[in-house]
């Protein structure tokens, strides 16, 4: 179990809804009976003129827990179930992604998972070549990731030499031009632009001259899968750390709803992600 942000909201849904209920079903008749039976007693009058008398004000704490728990209930299945918003910290994925791009990530693509133990309880799809993915670190599971997958179950992978091999064929790219980076993406200003066509799926990605990579070989496991960063030359991806499992899933990412590195970039606001 991992406590973040879903199971704080699960706490605070259970506890305003154990509040409301317990305070409903045992707590709020007894004040209305109370409220009742002292107004007869005092002014016989007052209740027919006016009729069925109001149920006396709850607690503070009563108030505030039956305001907020609808709240609290759609913000937990939005985020646990729908979408859910990250923030890039990074450069592993530039060109796609750049350190402050504020992104959306599709909860459901992947199947319905149980909040806080991420258990998948409806299986709806899987993870495609070329998706950019939201996952928990392997080594980490209580820290977020986001790398495209390129091997699915069964793929044998080979990285060599800046070279990416999916089943004996040799993933190509194409130079497209000169990297110039602004704002913390500067320091990748001069790497190598390229296309890649990922067995289909065509995607841009960074190669730093003169910089070492790790090198890796293996087919991916059953219901796991081999992901790398855009930024070829500077990710921490799965040659280094191995495969990610699929409960450790999060979800696709499939836009950008907002940029800040030390000021906003309007232009990326509402780009895909591919």
């Amino acid at each position: 179990m991992i406590f973040d942000f879903s199971a704080i909201m699960v706490l605070l849904v259970a506890g305003s809804g154990a509040i409301w209920a317990i305070d409903a079903l045992f707590f709020a008749p007894k004040r209305y009976a109370t409220a009742t039976a002292a107004q007869s007693a005092s002014d016989a009058d007052a209740k027919a003129v006016v009729g069925r008398i109001p149920p006396p004000a709850p607690p503070v704490v009563v108030d505030y827990a039956r305001s907020f728990f609808p709240v609290f209930l759609i913000v937990l299945i939005l985020r646990s179930f729908i979408v859910e918003p990250f923030r890039i910290p990074s450069g592993s994925m530039i060109p796609t992604l750049l350190v402050g791009d504020f992104i959306l990530v599709n909860k459901f693509n992947y199947g319905i998972r149980l909040p806080l133990i991420n258990k998948k309880v409806i299986e709806i799809g899987a993870p495609a070549r070329g998706d950019v993915v939201v996952f928990r670190y392997p080594l980490d599971p209580s820290t977020p990731y986001i790398k495209r997958v390129v091997g699915i179950p069964g793929d044998k992978i080979n990285f060599r030499d800046k070279r990416l091999y999916i089943n004996d064929e040799e993933i190509n790219y194409k130079h497209i031009g000169t990297y110039v980076g602004l704002k913390s993406s500067a320091q990748h200003t001069g790497s190598k632009l390229a296309e890649e066509d990922l067995l289909g799926y065509d995607h841009q990605i960074l190669l730093t001259p003169r910089t070492h990579n790790q090198t890796f070989e293996g087919v991916v496991p059953a219901e796991s899968y081999f992901v790398l960063g855009d930024n070829r030359d500077n990710s921490k991806d799965s040659r280094y750390w191995g495969y990610v499992p699929d409960a450790n899933l999060v979800g696709r990412a499939f836009m950008i709803w907002m940029n800040w590195d030390n000021g906003p970039e309007v232009g990326r606001i509402g780009s895909k992600i591919r």
